[in-house]
Formats: C-alpha cells, sequence, structure tokens
C-alpha cells in the first residue's frame, strides 16, 4: 500500500538523519529542568492526557459543531473499507512516522510554529473540508511539538498520536451521521402537512425498519 511506504519512508528518513546528526531521533533537550528520566514519564503523562481531550472533543464537536460534521462526512468515504487490522497498522504506523518526521526531525529543524504549519498544510481533505482539516492538524501539531520540547522526549507525542489515529478512524469509519434536525419552521410545515389529506395517495408500503 502507498501510504505504508510512504510512512515507512518517512521514519527512515528520520532516524538516519538524527543519527547523521549524532543525536536521538526520540528526545531533545528539555524546555523543563526535569531529568531525561522524569521527562519521559511526564510525556508519557501529558501524551495520554491529550490522547483522552482530544477523542472526547472530536466525538462531541460531530454531534453539535457542523463544521465537524462535514469534516466527518469527508473522511469517511475515504475509510469505509479499511479492516479492522489496517486500522490499527495504519493508525499506528502513521502516528509514530509522522511524530519522528516532523517532531523529531523538523521541529528540532524548523522550529515549534513553521513545522507544526508544514504538519497542517500537508494534511489535506477532499472538497470543502480541506482547510478545517487544515486548520485542525495545524493545532494538534503544534500541541505534540509542545509536549516534546518541554519535555525533551518523543514518546508521549507518539503514543497520543497513535491513539488518536486508531481510535479516531474506527470512528469515522463506523459512524454514520444522522440528518441535520429540521428548524422550528421545518417542524411547523411538517406538521401542518402531515394533517392535510392526500386524497391522490392511494397506498404507502411502509419500510422495514432497520
Amino acid at each position: 500500500m502507498v501510504p505504508l511506504a510512504i510512512y515507512i519512508g518517512m521514519a527512515a528518513l528520520a532516524v538516519v538523519l538524527a543519527f547523521v546528526r549524532g543525536r536521538s531521533p526520540i528526545a531533545t533537550t528539555a524546555a523543563l529542568p526535569v531529568s531525561p528520566l522524569v521527562g519521559q514519564a511526564l510525556s508519557l503523562v501529558l501524551g495520554v492526557v491529550l490522547a483522552v481531550v482530544t477523542i472526547s472533543t472530536t466525538r462531541y464537536s460531530v454531534r453539535h459543531w457542523g463544521w465537524a460534521r462535514v469534516l466527518h462526512s469527508h473522511l469517511q468515504p475515504a475509510v469505509r473499507s479499511i479492516s479492522e487490522k489496517n486500522v490499527v497498522v495504519l493508525g499506528a504506523l502513521g502516528g509514530a512516522s509522522e511524530e519522528l518526521f516532523f517532531r523529531g526531525l523538523l521541529t528540532v529543524t524548523l522550529g515549534l510554529w513553521l513545522s507544526s504549519l508544514v504538519f497542517g498544510l500537508l494534511h489535506q481533505a477532499p472538497g470543502r473540508a480541506r482547510w478545517i482539516w487544515a486548520a485542525w492538524a495545524t493545532v494538534m501539531g503544534f500541541v505534540f511539538g509542545l509536549i516534546f520540547l518541554a519535555t525533551g522526549s518523543l514518546l508521549g507525542s507518539i503514543v497520543s498520536h497513535v491513539a488518536i489515529n486508531v481510535v479516531n478512524l474506527r470512528f469515522v469509519r463506523d459512524t454514520d451521521l444522522e440528518p441535520p434536525t429540521p428548524r422550528l419552521g421545518g417542524l411547523l410545515i411538517a406538521s401542518n402537512r402531515k394533517q392535510e389529506p392526500n386524497h391522490d395517495m392511494v397506498s404507502e408500503t411502509p419500510r422495514a425498519s432497520r
């Protein structure tokens, strides 16, 4: 599969360039005054918290916000036929490789702001959801990078990114959105139509319940 080859290539490039430069691909100098061990633990904790908040926010947004419903409906056709195994593989490999490349390589090279912008712009969706997806990815890239730079460890960002990918891929694939609720005027019109007899209608076969 093409995405898998791209992910593997990104991860390999990030790791090779890190070793060529004589540094770890998953560590940097922490902005916080913590030891490497404490930094790794703090990174993991922050990563788990970010994953929980992001996954919860995704579900709330899809239920309550039009822009999130638009994004969901535009992304769903691309993942509708993905098997459970491929959800896990794509989610895990994609999350890990993107963190190695965009945070482990680009953040320490280009800086937090520019690497986050590049990360966001490379996330594209079809139709009018394109810029919604790019903006969301830019914000998430910034937060992933912030955790990395603050703690000096990429472990939390990798764990968080993988968890968000797998859970949200499954959510997008399996969740069909209900049609939007009609506004008050639409409800009144529908009610009036129900009360008006239709003499031209002969019969109507009820649909089988799903």
